[in-house]
């Protein structure tokens, strides 16, 4: 389980989260919605490490970021997929893939090349596996990010805005990505602005304003006409995603 306790976090003197609790249970997939600058991909990060709260607790199963032993065991437990792929731009795209759990993990770099090219087979890409990163479309980078993470057999996935900067289709090939880790039970955490990503792989919704967490409710809840015409900034918030 991935818990938060009243984590703070503020910039510059500007809160970014006001007191968050969150609990994701195993095979869960929670999707964290809300206006720019609500702090959602701070709430990322601070599960990730990359950010330290001023206070509060961020666990994940036993394990606290608080302390280097911690962060070191969540950071073998949970992988990170960022907006703009991250792929090391020399190396081709199996060689991305592969570098990590050889480097990190020590695996073998017979097997790394297996779980790769399985990996790769699982998206569509085995054909690309020699390729560099230039040589793909935007869609198929992310593929390829996707595939790096899970190299790393990691139990918690967070994907940070990773349709953002991708057209339609290309959104389209990434969810299908997320679909089969879901059948699979990956438990994720997805920060996005995208209401049908949200809607299509999520089994709850998590709404932010200002650093709080709004509402927290299934998916089916959320979208729900009855829970719409009650919560009018959530009503506000999707009709202005849909460009109502």
């Amino acid at each position: 389980m991935i818990k938060l306790t009243d984590v703070r976090k503020s910039y510059a003197g500007k809160v970014v989260l006001d007191g968050i609790d969150l609990a994701v249970q195993a095979g869960e997939v929670v999707s964290i919605l809300g206006g720019s600058g609500a702090g959602k991909s701070t709430i990322v990060n601070c599960i990730n490490g990359l950010v330290a709260p001023d206070s509060g607790s961020v666990l994940l199963d036993e394990f606290s970021v608080a302390n280097r032993k911690g962060l070191r065991e969540i950071r073998k437990k949970c992988a990170t997929v960022f907006q703009n792929f991250n792929l090391y731009p020399h190396l081709t795209n199996i060689e991305n893939i592969t570098l990590a759990p050889v480097r990190v993990l020590g695996v073998e770099p017979k097997n790394a090349l297996a779980d790769a090219h399985d990996l790769l087979h699982s998206v569509g890409l085995n054909e690309h596996a020699d390729k560099y990163p230039a040589q793909l479309s935007g869609g198929q980078k992310q593929r390829i990010g996707i595939c790096r993470a899970l190299a790393m057999s990691p139990d918690y996935l967070l994907l940070d805005e990773i349709t953002s900067s991708l057209d339609p289709e290309m959104t389209a090939e990434v969810v299908d990505v997320l679909k089969l880790l879901v059948d699979k039970g990956m438990t994720m955490i997805l920060v996005t602005h995208e209401l049908n990503v949200a809607r299509s792989i999520s089994s709850r919704i998590v709404f932010l304003e200002a650093g709080r967490i709004l509402v927290d409710v299934h998916r089916d809840v959320f979208f729900s006409d009855a829970f719409l015409d009650e919560n009018r900034r959530i009503k506000s918030f999707i009709a202005s995603a849909n460009g109502l």
